[in-house]
């Protein structure tokens, strides 16, 4: 029955009558023009081959986010309404109308949060700073603790990490745990179990929830933020597993950065996480007002990113920070896949005459990755930019340095995934004091550094550099 070429023919016009209304799809929802040609042409031509791949790849756009999220902004709204005269006038003091900072000008009305004042930021270089200082903060809770990881692996960190949250919660705190499905896919279920026993409230982000978003397996939540009474916060690039306190080979030592904050933006952090966990559980977190004695001099702006966003947050982010700088740029991240807008801006900073340098690890993680990021960072060497390969291990930090005035640390790495598909969050912080403090630890990671030329790749093998080329065939996913 099913090998009669009636019924074949049948199901072969079945799959390209599916495919035109898919191409139709990408024409109208791809947000870059290559992707759509590229999603659109073989939908078209190759239907049985891309179907399943578009169902789970194709979609820029996180529509049933986008929906909890405008329920969600609702109630927000609701709790802004309920602040005390005083405390929204402690909020209104705070904000920056007119940043003196050129990278900050923006991204207010970009992100749709102000730029605050009244904040302390310092930084916590690698592992075991960053987790002593977490475990320490989370140890002083006394109301509220919010706990949020991409990845979470059950391990001695890991179980440390579970010990801590189940104390706070017996111990009649509110804690809430959100850890992303994909990333820890590995996570074995009587690790949450015994949290919710102890009565943390842990939830996954699942972006397939919903018959909808069934196959958006593409999206992951790749945000790592802590916060403490809403007073204290905490983000950068390390995830929770011994790797990251650098004993796991061979990518030990393992090079990473997160951030302490203080002040008035802790409370868009929260609400960064309220749209997360909103999504997730279907209800409000109970957020808390930083106290007023909290804060310090810095300017921050919190940068939440994501596909659920109505413009590409993330890529015009960097795209700001990029041609802002006058001096010098320096950025560091673990991949290096630029979409067009952001390495042309890299390239013109270069011709401004902007001390671009970029640092990227030596050691492959994921080896499509690495294949396509060595053949952009050659033809950024081409375009006259500083590349670098940190030698001691492997470099997982996601910092940027716009001259001697502002930085960026946070979770979004330099790649399309970040800029497209991930759920990201970066804090930018105005003071020269911060600043040159990133100098001082960019500086000693350029001088463990290897600087790339352009002879390496012209050099190198050549189906080494076909499979760079293939490699950089799959950016938009990677």
């Amino acid at each position: 029955m099913l090998q009669s070429p009636s019924v074949i023919a049948i199901i072969v016009l079945a799959f390209h009558a599916v495919g035109v209304v898919a191409a139709l799809h990408a024409v109208m929802t791809v947000r870059t023009a290559p992707g759509a040609i590229a999603w659109a042409g073989s939908l078209v031509m190759m239907p049985y081959f891309t179907l399943v791949p578009y169902l789970i790849f194709g979609r820029s756009t996180f529509a049933g986010y986008v929906d909890a999220r405008r329920f969600n902004d609702d109630r927000l709204r609701e709790i802004r309404h309920g602040m005390t005269p005083r405390e929204r006038e402690a909020r209104s003091a705070c904000v920056v109308h007119a940043p003196a900072q050129a990278c900050m000008r923006a991204l207010p009305r970009l992100t749709g949060m102000p730029c605050l004042a009244n904040n302390d930021v310092r930084l916590l270089i690698n592992g075991e700073q960053t987790f002593e200082a977490i475990f320490a903060a989370m140890a002083r809770a006394t109301q509220v603790l919010i706990v949020q990881f991409f990845i979470v692996h059950d391990d001695a960190l890991g179980q440390r990490l579970q010990a801590l949250m189940c104390e706070r919660a017996q111990a009649g705190i509110k804690v809430y745990f959100l850890f992303d499905r994909i990333g820890c896919h590995a996570l074995p279920r009587r690790y949450v179990r015994t949290l919710l026993d102890a009565g943390v409230d842990a939830r996954a982000f699942s972006t397939h929830r919903g018959f909808v978003n069934r196959f958006q397996l593409n999206f992951r939540n790749h945000r790592k933020l802590v916060i403490v009474d809403g007073s204290e916060a905490f983000v950068g690039g390390h995830n929770v597993g011994v790797e990251y306190l650098g004993q796991r080979p061979p990518l030990a030592p393992w090079r990473d950065t997160h951030i302490a904050l203080r002040g008035s933006a802790v409370l868009d952090l929260q609400m960064a996480f309220a749209e997360d966990w909103y999504w997730a559980a279907r209800e409000v977190p109970h957020l808390l007002m930083p106290p007023p004695a909290a804060g310090g001099r810095m300017t921050c702006q919190v940068v939440p990113s994501g596909p659920a966003d109505s413009q590409e947050t993330c890529s015009l982010f960097f795209v700001e920070a990029i041609q802002s700088a006058r001096r010098r740029l320096w950025i560091t991240s673990p991949y290096f896949v630029p979409d067009e807008a952001v390495f042309a801006v890299l390239r013109l900073a270069v011709l401004r005459g902007v001390d671009v340098r970029i640092l990227i690890p030596a050691r492959p993680d994921h080896l499509v990755v690495y294949a396509a990021s060595t053949l952009y960072a050659y033809q950024a060497v081409a375009a006259g930019i500083k590349l670098y390969r940190y030698q001691p291990g492997f470099l997982h930090q996601k910092v940027i340095l716009i001259d001697d005035e502002a930085a960026a640390v946070g979770t979004a790495n330099l790649d399309n995934r970040s800029f497209r598909l991930n759920f990201e969050l970066m804090v930018m912080t105005a003071d020269q004091g911060f600043a040159a403090d990133v100098a001082e630890m960019l500086e000693a990671d350029f001088a463990q550094a290897r600087h790339v030329g352009l002879d390496e790749y012209l050099s190198a093998p050549a189906p080494l550099r076909v499979a760079m080329h293939v490699a950089k065939l799959f950016a938009p996913i990677l």
